[in-house]
C-alpha cells in the first residue's frame, strides 16, 4: 500500500475509533491517602466530576480508588473495583439526542490490560427517571461489585 493510502487509513480508523469513544470526560475533584506507600505514591480514594454528554442539567460524582506503590507508579497496577456513584439534577434537564439503554456515558482503563471502569445510562420512561450504573468489567472475568444513582426529571426552578 502506498505511504499516502497508508496514512489516510490510518486517519480514518483513528477517526472512527474516537467517534465511538463516549464524550464525556471526567475531572478530578480532588483525592484522600489511604494507605502510605514507602515507594511510589500512596493509595488513594479519588473522586471525579462528569456530566453526560446528552443529558443537559446532571452531574454525576464518582468515588474510585487508585492503586498506589512502585507498580501504580508506573502503570502496572490493577485497582480495585470498589467503585461509587451519585448523580444528581443541577439545572433543568434537557435530553439533547436520543438515548440507548446501557449506553455507556464515561469509560476509563483500570488495569493495563482487559480492564475497564464504565458509567452506563439508563432511561426509565415509565418512571421518568435516569439510572447511572458504575461497574468494572474484564475481558475474561468481571467484577460484580457495582453502584447505581438515579435522577428523577423533575420541572427546574430557577
Amino acid at each position: 500500500m502506498p505511504r499516502p493510502a497508508r496514512h489516510a487509513a490510518f486517519a480514518a480508523a483513528a477517526s472512527a475509533l474516537l467517534a465511538l469513544t463516549p464524550a464525556a470526560m471526567a475531572g478530578e475533584v480532588g483525592c484522600v491517602d489511604t494507605v502510605f506507600k514507602l515507594v511510589g505514591p500512596n493509595h488513594k480514594i479519588c473522586i471525579d466530576s462528569l456530566e453526560d454528554p446528552k443529558v443537559k442539567g446532571v452531574v454525576c460524582h464518582l468515588s474510585r480508588p487508585e492503586t498506589g506503590g512502585l507498580s501504580g507508579a508506573v502503570g502496572l497496577a490493577e485497582d480495585p473495583s470498589n467503585n461509587s456513584i451519585a448523580c444528581r439534577q443541577v439545572g433543568p434537564i434537557t435530553i439533547l439526542e436520543d438515548l440507548d439503554d446501557g449506553e455507556v456515558v464515561f469509560s476509563e482503563r483500570r488495569s493495563v490490560l482487559f480492564k475497564r471502569l464504565r458509567v452506563r445510562r439508563f432511561h426509565d420512561q415509565e418512571h421518568n427517571v435516569l439510572i447511572y450504573l458504575v461497574v468494572s468489567d474484564k475481558l475474561i472475568e468481571g467484577s460484580p461489585k457495582h453502584s447505581i444513582s438515579t435522577v428523577p426529571i423533575m420541572p427546574w426552578r430557577e
